[in-house]
């Protein structure tokens, strides 16, 4: 075989020992072991940065009837999957709410500032019977830091 420039030509007999030449052209691939080193990198890269997640609104998306009557429907039982979803969701927004305005008020007593999950836990689940969901208070970093 001869290179030539950006050329690869074979030589080559045929049956009736006639010789041949075939040329083309010479696409210059990497080794994969250099490319296996490159996604490694790369995944490394991107596993170890910290995700950047776009924070959830607080804002209500029904109305504080609607909130009550849900309310009601589900201290009666009569409420449909749907429904209960969206009151978990409703509730779940208004704790984190109640937790980050503790959080942030004025006045930083050091009870007040421990106690804000029992105050909040208690004005919206306990006191309404209700069975809070399991890491409700960790899993309020969705809406604020």
């Amino acid at each position: 075989t001869a290179k030539k420039k950006g050329l690869i030509c074979i030589t080559k007999k045929n049956k009736e020992d006639k010789q041949y030449v075939i040329c083309f052209k010479d696409k210059k691939k990497s080794s994969p072991k250099k490319t296996k080193k490159k996604i490694h990198k790369k995944s490394l890269k991107t596993k170890y940065k910290p995700q950047q997640s776009k924070k959830r609104s607080m804002k209500s998306k029904i109305s504080q009837n609607k909130y009550i009557e849900l309310i009601e429907k589900k201290k009666k039982k009569t409420i449909t999957k749907k429904e209960n979803k969206l009151l978990d969701d409703e509730l779940f927004k208004k704790y984190c709410k109640c937790i980050k305005t503790i959080k942030r008020s004025k006045n930083k007593s050091p009870k007040s500032y421990f106690d804000k999950y029992g105050i909040c836990m208690n004005s919206l689940y306990k006191n309404r019977k209700f069975k809070p969901p399991y890491n409700v208070s960790k899993k309020c970093n969705i809406f604020y830091s």
